[in-house]
């Protein structure tokens, strides 16, 4: 019996069995996830040996707790269907939505699948137990998120590619540091983002439309232990932290990160409306959550509720409507929209930079578990 990529050990091993499954005609799906936008996921690569250098002495008590509940896997077998999963009407679901909550979907599989190849990769380069052994099982779990949400495309007649896209997709360098930064965001709004729909449906099940709605806690608590691992990464160098330098990468980072969400989100109205929320208050929900919780590693926290801030995102959101009807325009005249689009945005995002940021304590201990 050929295995699936909800009990694989190994993100190698997650990978095969989704390659072995029959293949579907997904040209469209794998050029979604092939893209190279600011608002698309990427693909990282970056200095392995500078990783493979970190000592976790300073966090040895945390990390051992944190490696040992993941090598417990208790999410083994869960990212599968199982009874509780319905049959999805897609030839019947509202035309804007099913393109949106496709799109949903192939830009999830690909965030989900960048990390597990970042991951994979420091795993096989590196010759540090403590690290290569972090990553082995992050690449995992990763592994698992992308092969669930491919078989739920594949109820749609489509996949994506992830064979492909490891040797296709362009790959972005970062230095360690800003690794740091982007994947503990990334991993922590993830839990936020997936815990927040997950507790909404559970208060209004009836805007449940699909049932991979049900795996999100599971799923968000593999996003906060990855998160941990990385706030663990960065209390092992203080100067990550505590430099003018860094805290100003620290604001850059945090900054990015949530406006990238905003306008990524309202470009799905169908898809919120199906789940019965409002894009703006979902942001809002999700930055609350985040902020809270990069507390324990970052000495600062974006001020949300500035006068400034949802102004100028929502001016940031219409500057990305103009760049998108640029590009559908082509020519000269699409060109000069997209030139003075990507302008607005950027006196956008360099006006919420400019937003004074609230200072906080970092504790010594940086060790959080889920709460929400």
């Amino acid at each position: 019996m050929n295995m699936h990529s909800s009990n694989a050990s190994t993100a190698e091993e997650a990978i095969a069995a989704q390659e072995a499954l029959p293949p579907l005609t997904n040209d469209e799906a794998t050029k979604v996830a092939m893209a190279n936008t600011l608002l698309t996921p990427r693909f990282y690569t970056t200095d392995f040996d500078e990783m493979d250098a970190i000592d976790v002495s300073p966090v040895r008590k945390e990390w051992d707790v944190l490696i040992a509940g993941m090598k417990a896997d208790p999410n083994k077998g869960h990212f599968k269907k199982n009874e509780d999963w319905d049959d999805v009407d897609w030839d019947g679901m509202e035309p804007a939505l099913k393109a949106e909550f496709i799109d949903f979907l192939i830009s999830s599989c690909t965030a989900e699948f960048s990390g597990c190849v970042l991951y994979k990769e420091m795993k096989r380069r590196g010759s540090n137990k403590d690290i290569t052994e972090l990553f082995q099982l992050m690449a995992r779990d990763e592994a698992r998120h992308a092969g669930f949400i491919n078989d739920a495309l594949r109820e749609a007649g489509i996949a994506v590619n992830l064979g492909f896209l490891t040797q296709a997709k362009k790959y972005t360098y970062f230095r360690p540091k800003f690794i740091y930064y982007a994947t503990y965001l990334s991993e922590k709004i993830g839990y936020a983002r997936y815990i927040t729909i997950y507790r909404h449906l559970e208060e209004n099940p009836e805007y449940r439309f699909h049932p991979i709605f049900k795996w999100f806690r599971e799923w968000c608590n593999d996003e906060f232990s990855h998160g941990e691992a990385f706030a663990l990464l960065m209390k092992t160098d203080p100067s990550l932290t505590t430099t003018r330098v860094n805290k100003l990468w620290i604001k850059f980072f945090l900054t990015a990160v949530f406006s990238t969400m905003w306008i990524r989100d309202h470009q799905r109205p169908a898809f919120h409306k199906a789940l019965g929320v409002d894009p703006s208050w979902y942001a809002q929900e999700v930055y609350r959550k985040t902020s809270e919780i990069t507390k324990q590693v970052f000495p600062m926290t974006l001020d949300i509720d500035h006068p400034r801030w949802l102004p100028t995102l929502e001016r940031m959101q219409k500057a990305n409507v103009q760049i998108a009807a640029g590009r559908k325009q082509g020519g000269i005249g699409g060109w000069l929209k997209r030139m003075a689009g990507s302008a607005k945005a950027g006196v956008g995002f360099v006006s919420l930079l400019t937003i004074p940021v609230e200072k906080n304590a970092v504790p010594a201990n940086p060790r959080l578990e889920p709460a929400y």
